[in-house]
């Protein structure tokens, strides 16, 4: 548990501390020292009474009680020394940064799940081990560099991976970005990235806290717990932006299913995400873009003004806006005459405003007032201005100080002129600035602000949903695949709409059934899992002939039980799939049919349950969403009817954890009625 001995020490103790500042031990308190930290500062050195200026105890009997330890000694020294200043010296906060624990092996795990057990019943905090330390308003904590600029408004930080945080201090310190706090977590023997969260959440002061968090996360051990933190905070005002790492399907099982074999456990980490309202960042270098971009005014909708007087960059960024779905509106009539008068000859001002390399300051501040005051369809803005000669930089970037905190809208500056205007750049990220060096790193993070949904609602819907129906299905059921008549059972359950169909095994049941439905008819086999790898589907059947011919040819199918007999339904293929995964819970999938499931793999996630906004949401993030829309004169698919069948599979779902697998594949729409055609259920129990 995380407490104000850790964060607000009066006084710290470094066992290990030395003089050689290529040591953990040495470095550590080099930084401590040079934070300015206000409290009493010890040492343990066996073998100094002084390490850099700082009185050294022998041994940590002599010590004077003491709040915070850190410990870069010997991971097999550390448990006596803990065990030593708990009961001696009182102190109730340890940063291990040691490493040669669980991360080593056997030995290793059970001497860190001994310090933790000594330290939780002492009520105390422990972060590490094997970690690079922490960095509060009070103290730099940290044996590595650069350490980074604390701000109290800067965002507030935990990692997974103590390499990794220092890369990111490495990407965020040339873009003016600073730090309130740093947890480097390491093995999370006692303290986590959800325990983070939760002090986060706990303690947030709005006005006062920071109001931006950065995640770095290779392992999610409490799904729960970091969603139910984490979109609190940001339902109490805050940014989080997140890296997870180990996202690569080497390990993953084979499974039996479209879902199966497409959902992973990193479909689950992009579902919480989303459920969370965490915008997810591949990199460290979209993540400090976004945390930059979280500093900014608030951008209230798509459609960005591009004002630049280099027309490459312009290009790119526009191109990396249109590829995540922003708005780079045309500027036409008379607002284009009028902007297109304030700059030279050569300009463009149909957006990107192009005002060419022989731009002046004076009309750089008219364009940016213009596209704020009198173009109330755009929402936003970047301005591209680099060092060519022609313009005092100073004169540029003190302009577009006062811009940022004059203008309405957000203005993004891109000031790629890193080297040349050094000096100049450091004056405006002096006053306060952030500043993107890349447009397409820049045009990327906006999307993914702009495509990452605000936190769900915690509620489940249940209108017309049978639970106990539905629950005693599940338990009569065996293990393995359901039969269809199991599967029509539970869908009628939760009011999701499926093809009527009957099962036959004799020619006399499959004539009277033909002739009660009427053709066009579809055959599909009972018994094999993957019906069309073995001939078992046949399609728009139209005759009694037809229809008794495949009915004969499949009964000699190998593993037949017996054969469906289905009314042919005309529309769109959807696809909707769920996976369960354990300690997640069911991702479940949507997308279209057919070839943009099984070959583009165009699908979207969630985590049940969902709401109406989350699987509206997912739908409308499909790279296939136009088809949804209906285009080139052919009528769309019902998206209110898709969202509905969707959020009502999610409940079934969250009261039947036994389902493993699910494919609902494909689904028939069109613009009055959308139905289940085929679905594949797999329990275990």
């Amino acid at each position: 548990m995380i407490n104000d001995k850790l964060i607000n020490p009066e006084s710290i103790v470094v066992v290990g501390g030395s003089e050689d500042l290529f040591k953990p031990g040495g470095k550590v308190l080099r930084n401590i020292i040079d934070s300015n930290f206000e409290g009493n500062l010890y040492v343990v050195n066996p073998k100094q009474d002084l390490v850099q200026g700082i009185i050294s105890y022998r041994d940590p009997d002599q010590l004077p009680p003491v709040d915070l330890a850190i410990l870069a000694i010997q991971a097999g020294l550390c448990l006596p020394v803990v065990e030593t200043l708990i009961s001696k010296k009182n102190t109730r906060a340890f940063i291990i940064i040691s490493a040669g624990f669980s991360e080593s092996g056997e030995e290793g795990r059970k001497l860190e799940e001994a310090i933790a057990r000594v330290i939780d019943e002492a009520e105390g905090c422990l972060i590490g081990p094997n970690c690079i330390g922490v960095i509060t308003p009070g103290y730099s904590g940290v044996f590595t560099s650069p350490v980074p600029r604390l701000n109290s408004r800067g965002c507030d930080f935990v990692s997974g991976s103590g390499a990794t945080a220092v890369f990111i201090f490495e990407s965020a310190l040339p873009k003016g970005l600073t730090f309130a706090s740093v947890y480097s977590v390491g093995n999370s023997a006692q303290t986590g990235i959800e325990e983070v969260l939760e002090y986060w959440d706990e303690t947030y002061v709005p006005g006062v806290s920071s109001p931006v968090k950065l995640i770095y996360v290779e392992s999610i051990s409490n799904p729960d717990k970091l969603l139910h933190h984490a979109s609190s905070l940001i339902r109490k005002g805050c940014f989080i932006a997140a890296i997870k790492a180990g996202i690569t399907e080497a390990g993953s099982r084979a499974a039996s299913s479209h879902t199966g074999a497409m959902a992973s456990s990193d479909s689950a980490v992009e579902a919480l995400f989303r459920k969370a309202g965490i915008v997810r960042c591949s990199g460290r270098e979209e993540m400090t873009t976004v945390a930059s971009v979280f500093f900014h005014k608030p951008l209230k909708g798509r459609n960005i003004a591009i004002i630049t007087h280099a027309g490459g960059p312009a290009v790119m960024l526009t191109d990396a806006l249109a590829a995540g779905g922003m708005n780079i509106p045309l500027i036409t009539g008379e607002d284009h005459d009028k902007l297109l008068a304030m700059m030279n000859p050569g300009a463009s001002a149909v957006n990107p405003i192009d005002m060419i390399a022989t731009a002046t300051e004076e009309q750089l501040s008219n364009v940016i007032d213009y596209v704020d005051k009198n173009l109330p369809s755009i929402d936003g803005m970047t301005v591209i201005f680099g060092s060519n000669g022609l313009n005092d930089m100073m004169e540029i970037y003190d302009l577009l100080h006062r811009k940022i905190l004059e203008c309405n809208k957000p203005l993004y500056p891109i000031l790629p002129s890193v080297s040349s205007s050094r000096a100049e750049l450091e004056y405006f990220m002096g006053k306060g600035h952030i500043n993107f060096p890349d447009e397409v790193v820049l045009g990327r993070a906006l999307t993914k602000i702009s495509n990452t949904p605000y936190p769900a609602d915690e509620k489940i819907f249940l209108e017309n949903i049978d639970i106990p129906l539905i629950r005693n299905i599940i338990e009569n059921a065996g293990p393995g695949y359901l039969e269809p008549s199991a599967i029509q059972q539970l869908l009628k359950a939760a009011e999701i709409p499926f093809v009527e169909e009957v099962v036959v095994t004799n020619r006399r049941r499959l004539a009277v059934t033909a002739e009660r439905m009427g053709y066009p008819l579809a055959l599909k086999v009972v018994g094999p899992v993957h019906k069309s790898d073995v001939g078992g589907v046949t399609l728009n059947i139209k005759s009694k002939k037809h229809l008794e011919a495949e009915f004969a040819r499949m009964k000699r199918i190998r593993g037949v039980k017996a054969v469906m007999v289905q009314k042919m339904l005309s529309g769109a293929e959807l696809f909707i799939g769920a996976k369960y995964e354990p300690r997640f819970g069911h991702v479940i999938l949507c997308g279209l049919g057919g070839i943009f499931v099984e070959v583009l793999g165009d699908v979207s996630s969630g985590l049940a349950p969902l709401t109406f906004r989350e699987a509206e949401s997912m739908i409308r993030s499909l790279k296939g969403y136009r088809i949804i829309k209906g285009t080139r004169g052919k009528p769309g698919i019902n998206e209110k009817i898709f969202v509905e069948i969707i959020v009502r599979l999610s409940s079934l779902l969250r009261f039947a954890t036994e389902i493993k697998e699910m494919d609902l594949n494909p689904l028939i729409g069109g613009p009055d009625v959308i139905t289940v055609v085929d679905a594949r259920i797999r329990v275990e129990k």
